[in-house]
């Protein structure tokens, strides 16, 4: 339906009247908006703003707005047809009630017919899309080579543009804090130190770490336990900037990073120890079984592997159509239920020795994360375009939202490899606190 010739203060006014209109039984509402022309819908009265929608022309409404889907309003912010100033994490309270999923809404936008009239006649004119383009994969999903493109996507970014927001070892995965008031740089320590005494690391083992990212743990394995340690990523400057640290480090006799797929690495019974943190997400449910039959393959009897990933709910269906994140985050990514990536470790052949969630743990993290790049932004400018920050800010913020509210789970789960029914593990996990 083409738009009709409006006046920017006409546009203004039907802004508004659909705004109100949306937002009608929306309480607490503890945002503003603010118009083009300087005009500002101010919070619920006596709420103070937790954040402010910019929008930047008389068409921005209609380019958040229609049609109706997440990623419709996921690019209009990534193209500047509206910003958000303040805590963005609020933000996502919005997205049910305006989808019209919300459970006690009478009148959801889907609802509002005799407003989508005047929500098409505003001008349909927005900002050029420039800039980070949508992932378009080719091949059979789950390949090595569509995997390799995917990882590409997403982590061939900038290493600059990711040590902006990350801790100095650049460990991009859940933190594990002490307090809620802690320091990222302390919490990311705490995390690589407890993955290692949960794997019971030792002297002279050899530990495979699978998806190493910039090789944060297999460096502090070496370094603080002793251990041979091989990382695997398939994105080469990570590869790359891991390689010059261990060298710095003076680590390169026991610890190296390669770029390789999982299913590449064949070295049967060869280590006594594997790791994965934040890897697992892109594996896929089709394959999850032959990750499994994997690393029990490459671990050796007795051993022990720790798998640490993040899950959806049994209750939270899969989307239908393309979301924001496999389109502009993790292309090919796939959540599924803790239980189901148990149940293939168990058809491998393993014993579920311990599950833990770190769910609270990755809202601090990611809070951390949004900060430091909110805080960096011009920087950030120097290494990538608006509208990557733009990503970045937007996914970190609404998977922070999604862990506080249980969407999103976090777990690391610890399987053993037991020889003749024995584990070789400790009767208890005091070690793992001391």
């Amino acid at each position: 339906m083409a738009s009709i010739n409006v006046t920017a203060d006409s546009a203004a006014t039907t802004t508004l009247v659909f705004l109100r209109d949306l937002f009608a039984d929306y309480h607490p509402r503890d945002f503003a908006v603010r118009l083009w022309d300087g005009r500002v819908w101010p919070p619920e009265a006596g709420q103070p703003a937790r954040f402010t929608l910019v929008l930047k022309h008389p068409g921005s409404l209609r380019r958040m707005l229609w049609p109706p889907t997440e990623l419709t309003i996921a690019e209009a912010y990534l193209h500047d047809d509206f910003d958000i100033e303040g805590d963005i994490e609020g933000v996502f309270a919005l997205a049910p009630h305006v989808l019209g999923v919300h459970p006690r809404r009478a009148s959801s936008l889907v609802k509002l017919g005799r407003d989508f009239a005047a929500l098409l006649a505003l001008p349909d004119t927005g900002r050029e899309k420039a800039g980070r383009q949508p992932a378009e994969l080719a091949g059979k999903r789950h390949s090595i080579a569509r995997d390799r493109e995917a990882v590409t996507y997403h982590y061939d970014v900038s290493n600059d543009f990711y040590a902006l927001f990350l801790d100095s070892r650049m460990v991009y995965s859940c933190a594990y804090f002490a307090s809620p008031d802690e320091d990222l740089e302390t919490a990311q320590a705490r995390k690589l130190d407890y993955i290692c005494r949960k794997l019971r690391l030792a002297p002279g083992m050899r530990l495979l770490d699978i998806g190493c990212g910039w090789g944060g743990l297999v460096m502090h394995a070496a370094e603080r336990y002793g251990c041979d340690c091989t990382g695997i990523t398939l994105s080469q400057p990570q590869a790359e900037l891991a390689g010059e640290r261990i060298a710095r480090a003076g680590l390169g006799e026991r610890c190296r990073v390669l770029v390789r797929d999982y299913r590449e690495v064949d070295e049967p019974a060869a280590y006594d120890r594997i790791v994965s943190v934040g890897m697992f997400e892109h594996v896929g449910l089709a394959l999850l079984p032959a990750y499994m039959a994997r690393a029990w393959t490459l671990l050796k009897p007795g051993g022990v592997f720790l798998n640490h990933g993040i899950a959806c709910t049994v209750h939270d269906p899969h989307p239908i159509g393309p979301t924001f994140s496999q389109r502009y985050v993790f292309p090919d990514g796939e959540l599924e239920p803790i239980s189901v990536s148990l149940r293939a470790a168990e058809d491998a052949g393993f014993e579920v020795r311990d599950v833990e969630s770190l769910r609270e743990h990755y809202v601090l993290t990611l809070r951390h994360w949004v900060r430091r790049l909110e805080a960096n932004h011009e920087i950030a400018l120097r290494h990538v375009d608006e509208v990557t920050y733009r990503v970045w800010r937007l996914y970190m913020s609404g998977s922070a939202d999604g862990f506080r509210a249980g969407r999103l789970n976090v777990y690391q789960s610890l399987l053993a490899k037991t020889d003749a029914g024995r584990s070789g593990l400790p009767l208890t996990r005091d070690d793992w606190y001391r």
